[in-house]
């Protein structure tokens, strides 16, 4: 095969699925085909050997999830790309998807077309994304530049205060260990709450440790 060519694997559990996408890639000639699998356990067991450029990836798959199976292929071959294909646009896969070492994430629904026009931008160098999921993306990082300034509004006793209460403490031993009394405590949280526009102290605490 020609020197430019990129090897590229497929995980999905589909089978009509998975041989439109093979049939996509041999069909471009800028890619091989170096295998498609239906399954994590096989793909963990094949990708190693084929070592390919980059893998499309299903999360739903049958055993092992298709994040799982990035994370483990991502640890021995950091340089090997990872576009997801799936149905999913819920955030918690968006982001663990991100986090295990996928740099794109497509919806399967936009069709065979806009996949390997993802497949070409990753392999040029990008992140490509549909646009919902790109849009929770932004929003996200939003939300979370939102809780970074909330918790920076808090005074350094209040966030000494937090930190203790996220530990796992309660309002005596919080006051114990910084000297101060009680009531001192609870005027704190009291405050706490206010600015950082929660009512509860595990609300206030899950804000603190998503910061």
């Amino acid at each position: 095969m020609p020197d430019s060519q990129k090897i590229i694997c497929i995980v999905e559990d589909k089978n009509d699925l998975r041989e439109g996408m093979s049939l996509m890639v041999q069909l471009n000639q800028a890619y091989k085909l170096g295998g498609s699998y239906a399954n994590a356990e096989e793909a963990l067991q094949k990708i190693p050997k084929v070592k390919p450029d980059a893998v499309l990836m299903d999360i739903n798959l049958p055993g092992v999830s298709g994040i799982s199976c990035v994370n483990a292929l991502k640890v021995m071959f950091p340089e090997m790309l990872f576009l997801m294909c799936t149905a999913y646009e819920d955030n918690d896969k968006i982001f663990d998807s991100l986090k295990a070492g996928a740099s794109g994430y497509i919806l399967k629904t936009e069709g065979p077309a806009r996949i390997m026009e993802a497949l070409d931008d990753m392999i040029a160098g990008g992140s490509p994304m549909s646009s919902n999921i790109a849009r929770k993306v932004v929003a996200s990082f939003v939300s979370m530049g939102k809780e970074n300034t909330l918790i920076e509004t808090l005074s350094d006793r209040e966030k000494m205060v937090l930190e203790n209460l996220a530990k796992g403490l309660i309002g005596k031993e919080v006051a114990d260990i910084l000297q101060i009394s009680g009531g001192t405590v609870r005027k704190h949280v009291q405050n706490i709450y206010k600015k950082l526009q929660v009512n509860t102290r595990v609300e206030a605490v899950n804000l603190y440790l998503k910061r």
